[in-house]
């Protein structure tokens, strides 16, 4: 007597990212669609997407990012105050240039920001060409740049 092999119900899975913008920071809705073959599952993508809009989710959903984006206000360097970012060769970019300042950096300066052994940090670094950089202005403690 043999067995049968065993066959996950639902081989397929399909992840789905409505945004509300082209910018990182728009809201998100992130449905999974799952199915037994390929044409079922993209069958119930183009089904959950219908209802979905049908149903007024995505309407609701824009509202309450909306709402939230009025009503809270995140610290500075979280969420929607910091560097915008955008997904670049595999991986989330956090970088924001900025004009150089009354004689600062005359090459203009771009936002870095990360988290070492240290805890989180950030800094403005020159453009300019290597060999020729002003030094990195690194975040203090009170959010200025020195």
């Amino acid at each position: 007597m043999t067995d049968a092999p065993t066959v996950a119900p639902n081989p397929f899975k399909v992840g789905v990212t409505l945004k509300g913008a082209a910018s990182f920071e728009a809201e998100w809705l992130t449905p999974t669609v799952y199915g037994a073959t390929g044409d079922e599952t993209a069958k119930r993508v183009v089904e959950l997407v219908k209802a979905l809009a049908d149903n007024g989710v995505v309407e609701i959903v824009s509202h309450a990012a909306v709402k939230m984006r009025n009503t809270h206000q995140p610290p500075p360097g979280k969420g929607g105050n910091s560097a915008p970012k955008t997904f670049q060769g595999g991986k989330v970019q956090t970088q924001q240039s900025a004009p150089a300042s009354d004689g600062d950096c005359q090459h203009g300066r771009t936002l870095r920001e990360g988290t070492g052994k240290n805890g989180p940090w950030a800094a403005m670094f020159c453009n300019g060409p290597k060999g020729s950089q002003c030094d990195p202005l690194w975040r203090q403690k009170d959010g200025s740049f020195a």
